[in-house]
């Protein structure tokens, strides 16, 4: 399939749902209580945009929930590429931690807040962790697969040539589990920012997830229509700049 067509069909689906919502909402077939329409989503963003909601700007909170993960994802990140290239590489490491692995990725993120909030109060860091966590958890096993899928023949091949241990890890392991490591940035980043929403449910008073929050529990809901619809749009921009970035670093997976 050509990108003109993907393109198109894409486009088209899109203005189809469009319509299909419009016609459900202004036609009075699902309440506005229920479902906000495309008209009403539109202006309930024009007004928190200007006015802010409780007081606070909108660009306030949607930064504060970017920066908490951003600096959560960095951090999960940080950790998850060297502990996922020696659990890929060393059979030992990967007995001994993937256990631990398997049985803490499937917990969801709000499984953890209590403790979260028992060990480290109710302040920032406890927030940021819960974010790192998760990024680490499928950043790490992403890279450790990339590691496995490099053919033992170039590893051997590179130590046969002299390369060291470090020389290898520089040269023929990062390169070659690159299209791995993105694909878990990918995934570390989506779930990342979806996390965030459960992290500010931590006596946050800035920040999307607490907007939605606290919409919810009042029923503005207009308000949190268009908290979940800057959730879906940022995430997919988030999306689409890493995919940029694949393509332009490791342009030679897809050959």
């Amino acid at each position: 399939m050509t990108r003109t067509r993907s393109a198109l069909l894409s486009t088209g689906s899109v203005v189809a749902a469009l319509a299909v919502w419009l016609v459900l909402t202004e036609g009075g077939v699902v309440s506005p209580k229920v479902l906000v329409s495309p008209i009403g989503l539109v202006r309930q963003f024009w007004t928190l945009a200007i006015d802010g909601y409780l007081g606070t700007p909108l660009h306030v909170h949607v930064l504060a929930s970017l920066l908490r993960t951003t600096f959560g994802f960095a951090c999960g990140a940080i950790l998850a590429l060297p502990v996922g290239l020696a659990i890929g590489y060393s059979p030992t490491l990967h007995a001994l931690l993937s256990p631990f692995l398997a049985v803490l990725r499937p917990i969801p993120v709000i499984a953890y807040i209590p403790l979260a909030i028992l060990w480290f109060g109710i302040g920032e860091f406890s927030k940021v962790l819960l974010i790192a966590i998760t990024s680490f958890l499928y950043m790490t096993i992403n890279t450790a697969a990339g590691v496995k899928a490099i053919p033992e023949d170039v590893i051997r091949a590179a130590l046969s040539l002299g390369a060291s241990r470090l020389q290898l890890f520089a040269h023929v392991i990062l390169p070659e589990s690159l299209p791995y490591v993105f694909a878990g940035v990918r995934v570390g980043a989506a779930v990342s920012w979806a996390v965030v929403v459960s992290a500010e449910l931590i006596a946050a008073q800035q920040g999307l997830g607490y907007l939605i929050m606290d919409a919810a529990t009042f029923f503005r809901i207009p308000a949190v229509y268009v908290g979940i619809s800057l959730i879906g749009i940022i995430g997919f921009a988030i999306d689409r700049l890493i995919s940029f970035a694949e393509r332009r670093l490791v342009h030679w997976s897809a050959r």
